[in-house]
């Protein structure tokens, strides 16, 4: 792929369309995708650790999860600006996520090596947004509505509407990590 053109990719995602990713690839999401941050992954968590998948609040094949906390929207608005989490406070929850049937997560920032594990076992791939630019980001959303775990306000898990949303694939199927090959790039030997 061109690393100019952006892959238009949407939801719910297959092994197939991912595989054919790589990492610096630019990609435009739309489609549903969840939201989600700390808070409702420790109770998404607590529910697969008691198997009960069936409880959760969105069936979690093909599907994507997006680390955002988004501000109250403005009269008029579908949302508030809706900028990237960092990713590293979710990694504790992510592998459990994945072997439910994730495909992918959206944040911003490197995973650790467990996830960066887990992401290949269950060939599932990481997606990062511009950090700073959620009032941009929001521009993509078309609908959002909350589904589960109201009380946790902006950390409630919302179901997005997005169309276009660009995106790098920051770590693809295979294991590649787009994090390590820019240190390698650029490190002085």
């Amino acid at each position: 792929m061109n690393k100019d053109t952006a892959l238009a990719l949407r939801t719910p995602l297959t092994d197939e369309v991912l595989a054919e990713l790589k990492i610096g690839d630019k990609v435009k999401l739309s489609g549903v995708v969840y939201t989600a941050r700390d808070a409702a992954h420790r109770r998404l968590a607590e529910l697969l650790n008691k198997n009960q998948i069936a409880q959760l609040p969105f069936d979690p094949q093909g599907q994507v999860i997006y680390y955002v906390g988004p501000t109250p929207a403005k009269p008029g608005q579908i949302i508030g600006s809706a900028g990237p989490t960092t990713s590293f406070r979710m990694d504790a929850y992510t592998p459990q996520l994945l072997a439910a049937g994730l495909k992918a997560t959206i944040g911003k920032g490197a995973r650790s090596p467990e996830v960066l594990a887990a992401m290949k076992k269950y060939r599932a791939v990481y997606l990062v947004a511009v950090g700073g630019a959620g009032a941009l980001l929001s521009q993509c959303i078309k609908k959002a509505e909350v589904i589960a775990y109201d009380d946790l306000g902006p950390e409630a898990i919302r179901k997005l509407e997005v169309v276009d949303l660009p995106l790098t694939v920051a770590n693809d199927i295979q294991g590649n990590d787009l994090y390590q090959e820019g240190i390698k790039k650029y490190a002085i030997a």
